[in-house]
């Protein structure tokens, strides 16, 4: 695994040995930053996060801070890893815990994002409750984006205060673009 562009493009990543962590392929995250274009000092969650390969991507091309979530030992040794390697710490929160209970925490934090990366295991309807604790919680900025990778048999469908604005297919990966829908008076 390798960074694909900006500050730290070609450094490698370490990847995981085991099947339950499953990192962003390069194909899949080259075209997700593609489509985001200009992602200068944003703030980023990246729920799931895994091997932090989503998270240090934004923070390479130029990302403010992410916030990063998981609740897998493993996962969570192999992205402060990837992170102490790139000198990344000090642009970065890592929360342990269930994405639903960090998305809890924060919303109590009164945090929000510009970017939320959400990058589930597949086929275990976490979408949906995804969202709908995002928005519940009120952790989009006016202008943020919700990128969702899964599987094609689990869209989302809970777009309450949320519109798909695109969605590409690459294999057995589905990515969805949601934004925050405006509202006009």
């Amino acid at each position: 695994m390798k960074v694909i562009a900006g500050k730290f493009k070609g450094h490698r990543l370490k990847g995981p040995k085991q099947l339950s962590i499953r990192p962003a392929a390069a194909k899949v995250r080259k075209s997700i930053f593609d489509i985001l274009g200009d992602i200068q000092n944003t703030q980023v969650l990246d729920l799931f996060a895994g091997t932090g390969s989503v998270g240090i991507e934004a923070l390479s091309r130029g990302a403010q801070s992410v916030t990063f979530v998981d609740n897998d030992r493993h996962a969570l040794s192999l992205l402060f890893d990837n992170l102490k390697k790139l000198n990344l710490l000090d642009q970065c929160y890592i929360l342990k815990k269930p994405v639903s209970e960090a998305i809890e925490f924060l919303g109590k934090k009164q945090k929000s994002f510009d970017l939320i990366f959400l990058d589930p295991p597949y086929d275990k309807n976490h979408i949906d409750l995804s969202l709908k604790k995002i928005t519940k919680n009120k952790l989009l900025n006016q202008d943020s984006q919700v990128i969702s990778e899964h599987s094609p048999r689990e869209e989302p469908t809970f777009l309450s205060g949320l519109c798909l604005t695109d969605q590409r297919k690459y294999g057995q990966t589905l990515v969805s673009f949601l934004k925050k829908q405006k509202i006009n008076l």
